[in-house]
């Protein structure tokens, strides 16, 4: 139950306390959830950044709609999705899934021709898209993970990605920055967090089909 109480606690913050930093180990922590996060095939077509550097951060903030919470939370995640996966992708989580559990990678090469087969019927925009789903995947293990240690964050999407993709040089990368996410403590100014929490019924959102 704490957890639905964790997610009622949340909100997307605007405003950040730029004094308050949020400690090494709970990083770690947002790190790990994002890492046990779930994706098809287990592929996990994605990369996330964490932008360190202030002068960056500054850089970014034009391309995001100068919105404050770039430069003013204590840590901004530029969540990226892979543009192509290729059959090494594939070989290398075959081969890490071997090592893993101690089996033959001959038990599981079947499998991971599967996979590539079913990758190959994708077209480049299929592809594209495919990645990014996984990479929101991700991301909400992110912001829970944030909620369960009452740390604030904002998903935003409010970017000008192509100028992201250029200023961080991602496309050389074969990555595409699907979004970013602010993480750090809401400041005693931002009004959004004296607003109820607005949400569709569980009723609306679910239909039983008897």
């Amino acid at each position: 139950m704490q957890l639905i109480e964790n997610l009622k606690w949340r909100y997307a913050t605007k405003k950040f306390d730029a004094s308050k930093k949020v400690a090494q180990h709970h990083i770690d922590y947002i790190k790990e959830a994002v890492q046990l996060s779930a994706s098809s095939y287990g592929l996990q077509p994605y990369k996330v950044l964490e932008i360190k550097s202030p002068e960056i951060r500054e850089q970014l903030k034009p391309l995001s709609w100068n919105q404050t919470q770039i430069t003013e939370a204590s840590h901004l995640f530029v969540f990226c999705n892979t543009v192509e996966v290729t059959d090494k992708d594939v070989d290398d989580l075959m081969q890490l899934k071997a090592k893993t559990n101690n089996i033959p990678i001959e038990n599981i090469s079947g499998y991971g021709n599967f996979v590539k087969g079913k990758i190959k019927e994708k077209s480049a925009i299929e592809m594209f898209y495919w990645t990014a789903k996984q990479t929101y995947i991700a991301l909400s293990n992110a912001i829970t993970a944030c909620a369960t240690l009452q740390i604030d964050c904002t998903p935003m999407e409010g970017f000008d990605a192509n100028a992201i993709n250029e200023k961080l040089k991602l496309k050389a990368k074969g990555l595409n920055a699907t979004v970013l996410l602010a993480v750090g403590y809401r400041h005693s100014e931002d009004t959004a967090q004296n607003q109820k929490k607005t949400r569709k019924t569980i009723d609306t959102i679910f239909e039983e089909l008897k």
